[in-house]
């Protein structure tokens, strides 16, 4: 099998290590990786601040970059959520159902759970609120980590709450954002866990961000430390997530 791998921004700028882990591990499993180059960002952050025609150039973009692929993998429920319910709006629906955020991919169409992971910590997963509300992801993401060696899933207060990120919202409204976050982070350290995990680095930009504030001079290991399900799923005894 042969799928295009649509980074987004964020991890292709901030955190290119989930699109190295994406494909070390879609490798691993026996599936062929392109990375079409004309792809750029989907245009989710001018849609939600009311540039639509700006949007729309992106989503023509889009889908022009993908046109030939059966199968678009995207670790990120956000971005994954704006091809699947907003590009029709701007004219584009075609691509929409050939784009599947990560554990869809690895559940539904390669009908796997176990990838041969390796991961000893104890692990929070927050459901960032486009995968949990837009894309229906469920227990997906939890069926994965549940599989791998090693790894205590722990289970935190408010797990489906918001993170407070939204975007736009965290640059228009800093002051609740970073509430939500703060509430998020005490939740995950209650729980006892080394590490949060999601299938968003937007949301996981936020809350390391908030968690490295509310520990500023205290000991790097009040953590949590946050992580991509992608990079944990990559992650094996032979070569450790570092």
């Amino acid at each position: 099998m042969r799928v295009a791998l649509f980074v987004t921004c964020v991890n292709d700028a901030v955190y290119p290590s989930t699109g190295i882990a994406v494909v070390k591990l879609l490798e691993r499993l026996g599936v062929a990786v392109d990375f079409p180059a004309g792809q750029t960002c989907c245009g989710q952050p001018q849609y939600n601040s009311g540039y639509r025609e700006q949007a729309r150039r992106l989503a023509r973009r889009t889908a022009a970059a993908f046109a030939d692929h059966r199968h678009v993998v995207v670790p990120s429920g956000s971005c994954a959520a704006m091809v699947r319910t907003h590009y029709a709006r701007l004219g584009e629906p075609g691509l929409a159902p050939r784009v599947l955020e990560l554990s869809e991919f690895l559940v539904d169409v390669l009908g796997v759970t176990d990838v041969g992971a390796y991961f000893p910590h104890r692990v929070a997963y927050h459901p960032s609120c486009h995968g949990l509300r837009l894309l229906g992801l469920g227990e997906r993401p939890r069926r994965l980590l549940a599989a791998v060696r090693g790894l205590e899933l722990v289970e935190q207060r408010g797990a489906e709450e918001c993170c407070g990120f939204g975007g736009a919202f965290a640059v228009k409204n800093p002051d609740v954002s970073v509430a939500m976050g703060r509430d998020r982070v005490d939740a995950v350290r209650e729980a006892g866990a080394e590490v949060l995990c999601g299938a968003d680095n937007s949301c996981l930009m936020h809350l390391d961000g908030v968690a490295r504030a509310r520990t500023a001079g205290a000991s790097a290991a009040a953590g949590p430390r946050t992580v991509h399900l992608a990079e944990i799923l990559a992650s094996t005894e032979e070569e450790p997530l570092r």
